[in-house]
C-alpha cells in the first residue's frame, strides 16, 4: 500500500467512523431531553448501536479472508468471533434501555479487545486501533447516557 493510499484510506475511514457517531450524539440527548418521545429516541438510539456492533463484527470476518500473517487457527477463531457481536447486539432490541445499554456496551468493549488482540497477530494499519478506540468510546458513552432516560409525566 503506498503512503499517499493509505492516507486517503485513513481520511476516508475517519470521516465515515465520525460520521456514523451522528446518530448517537444526537439520540443520546434527545432521549434525555425529550420528555414526551425519550423512550422512542432511545428505542432508535439501541437500535443504531445494535446495527453498528453488527457492523464492526463483519469487519473481523474480512479480516480472516484476507490478512497475511494469520495462520489457519487465527482465521477460524477471527471469523468464529466475527458473528458474536451480531448475537450480542439482537437481544438488544427486546429490551429495556439501561439493560440494552449494558449489552451493548459490554459488546462493544468486547470486540475492541478483539480488535487488539487480532492487532497483535496481524499487520493493522496504524491509525485502525486509535480511530476505533474513540468510536468504540463515544458510542459506548452515548449508550450509557441513553440508559437514563425520563420517565413521561
Amino acid at each position: 500500500m503506498t503512503p499517499a493510499h493509505s492516507d486517503a484510506l485513513r481520511r476516508t475511514a475517519q470521516w465515515l467512523g465520525y460520521g456514523g457517531l451522528i446518530p448517537f450524539l444526537v439520540l443520546a440527548p434527545a432521549s434525555l431531553l425529550d420528555v414526551h418521545h425519550g423512550f422512542t429516541w432511545s428505542d432508535a438510539l439501541y437500535a443504531y448501536g445494535a446495527v453498528i456492533l453488527s457492523f464492526v463484527c463483519a469487519l473481523h470476518w474480512g479480516f480472516a479472508m484476507v490478512l497475511p500473517g494469520l495462520d489457519d487457527a487465527r482465521r477460524v477463531r477471527t471469523m468464529g468471533w466475527s458473528v458474536v457481536p451480531s448475537l450480542i447486539a439482537w437481544p438488544a432490541l427486546l429490551l429495556a434501555p439501561t439493560e440494552a445499554a449494558v449489552l451493548l456496551v459490554t459488546g462493544f468493549v468486547l470486540h475492541y479487545l478483539q480488535d487488539r488482540r487480532l492487532a497483535r497477530h496481524a499487520a493493522l494499519p496504524a491509525w485502525y486501533l486509535p480511530l476505533r478506540l474513540q468510536l468504540t468510546t463515544v458510542a459506548c458513552l452515548s449508550l450509557i447516557a441513553g440508559a437514563f432516560v425520563p420517565l413521561p409525566y
